[in-house]
C-alpha cells in the first residue's frame, strides 16, 4: 500500500468520524425525537378519547332509580355505545394523521441533512399534488364526507338509515364507504362523498301512531276515555319498560268519513322498537274498544281499512 493509499484511507475514515459526529448525530436525533413525539402525540390523544367517554359514561350512569330514570338509561345506551364508537374512530383518525404529519417532517429534515436539494423535490411534488387532486377528487371528497359524518355523528352501526339509494342497517362506517344491508339481505356500499341526505330512523326517540276507526255515531268523550285507560294500562306494564318512553296520548278525532270516525293515538318509543309498540299498542285498544262495546264502522261495498298505524317519528312502516 502506497502513501498515497494510506492518506485516501486516513481522510475517508476522518471525514466519516466527522459527519457521524455531526450530520449523522442530527440525523440520528431527528429520527428519535420523530419517535418521542409521536408517542407523547398517541398518548394525548388516547388520552383525551378515554375522558371524554369515560364523561359521557358518567352522564349516562347519573339516573335515579324511577321509572323515567331506568327507561332514560335504557334509552340512551345505545347512544353512549354510539359515542363510544365514534370516539375510538376520531382516535385512531387522529393517530393516523399524527403520524403521517411527523413521519413526514423527519423524513424531509433527514433528507436535508444528508444534502438532497428539497426545492425542485417539493415542485415536483406539488404538480403531481395538483394533477392527483384533479384526478381524484371523488376520493378526496369521499374522506372528507367520512371524516365530517363521524364528527356530526350523522349514522353509526346498528343504525337504520335511508341514503335515497337504498334503506338498511348500517354495518360498518369508513372514511370511504358506508357498508348497509337492506330487509331484503342485499349488501349496499355507498360512497360517503355521493350521499346527499340520511334519514337517520334509529336516533333519539320514535313515534308509534295508530289510527282507531270507530262508528260515526259513537260518544267522542267515552271513546277517548276508553283508548286512554288501555294506553294507561300498557305504560304501566313493566314489560315494556325502556320501550315505550311514555304514556300514550290520545290526540282527537283524526279524520270523519261517511260513517267512520277516525281517532289517533300516539306514543313515544325507543327507535328500535317503533314497531312492536305499534302493534301491541293496536292489539291492546283493539281489546279495549270491543270489550267496552263500542260500534265499529259500518262496512260498505269496499269494506273500511281498520286499524291502521302511521309513520311517526324516527320509525319504519310496518
Amino acid at each position: 500500500m502506497t502513501d498515497l493509499d494510506i492518506k485516501t484511507t486516513v481522510l475517508t475514515a476522518e471525514r466519516i468520524q466527522d459527519w457521524l459526529l455531526t450530520d449523522g448525530l442530527r440525523i440520528l436525533l431527528t429520527i428519535v425525537l420523530a419517535f418521542v413525539v409521536r408517542w407523547l402525540l398517541h398518548r394525548l390523544i388516547a388520552r383525551v378519547v378515554r375522558t371524554m367517554t369515560e364523561r359521557t359514561g358518567a352522564r349516562h350512569d347519573d339516573v335515579d332509580g324511577s321509572r323515567a330514570g331506568r327507561i332514560w338509561a335504557q334509552a340512551t345506551g345505545q347512544a353512549r355505545a354510539r359515542h363510544q364508537q365514534r370516539m375510538a374512530t376520531l382516535g385512531s383518525l387522529l393517530r393516523s394523521v399524527v403520524t403521517f404529519v411527523v413521519g413526514l417532517i423527519a423524513t424531509l429534515t433527514v433528507m436535508d441533512l444528508v444534502g438532497i436539494p428539497l426545492g425542485p423535490l417539493l415542485a415536483s411534488a406539488g404538480v403531481g399534488g395538483v394533477a392527483l387532486g384533479f384526478g381524484a377528487q371523488s376520493l378526496v371528497k369521499d374522506f372528507l364526507s367520512g371524516i365530517f359524518m363521524i364528527l356530526e355523528d350523522q349514522y353509526g352501526v346498528g343504525d337504520v338509515i335511508d341514503t335515497g339509494e337504498a334503506i338498511g342497517t348500517v354495518e360498518e362506517v369508513s372514511l370511504r364507504v358506508t357498508r348497509l344491508r337492506d330487509a331484503g339481505g342485499v349488501t349496499w356500499y355507498v360512497r360517503n362523498g355521493e350521499v346527499l341526505r340520511i334519514g337517520n330512523l334509529s336516533q333519539h326517540r320514535a313515534t308509534a301512531i295508530v289510527d282507531v276507526p270507530v262508528a260515526y255515531d259513537e260518544d267522542v268523550t267515552r271513546v277517548t276515555e276508553v283508548l286512554r285507560e288501555a294506553g294507561d294500562r300498557m305504560a304501566t306494564d313493566p314489560a315494556w319498560d325502556g320501550r315505550l318512553l311514555d304514556t300514550p296520548t290520545v290526540a282527537g278525532v283524526e279524520s270523519i268519513t261517511g260513517q267512520t270516525m277516525t281517532i289517533r293515538v300516539l306514543a313515544e318509543t325507543s327507535p328500535g322498537a317503533k314497531v312492536e309498540v305499534q302493534r301491541e299498542l293496536r292489539q291492546r285498544l283493539k281489546s279495549a274498544i270491543d270489550g267496552a262495546g263500542i260500534k265499529a264502522p259500518p262496512v260498505g261495498p269496499f269494506g273500511y281499512g281498520g286499524f291502521g298505524g302511521a309513520v311517526g317519528g324516527t320509525g319504519a312502516k310496518p
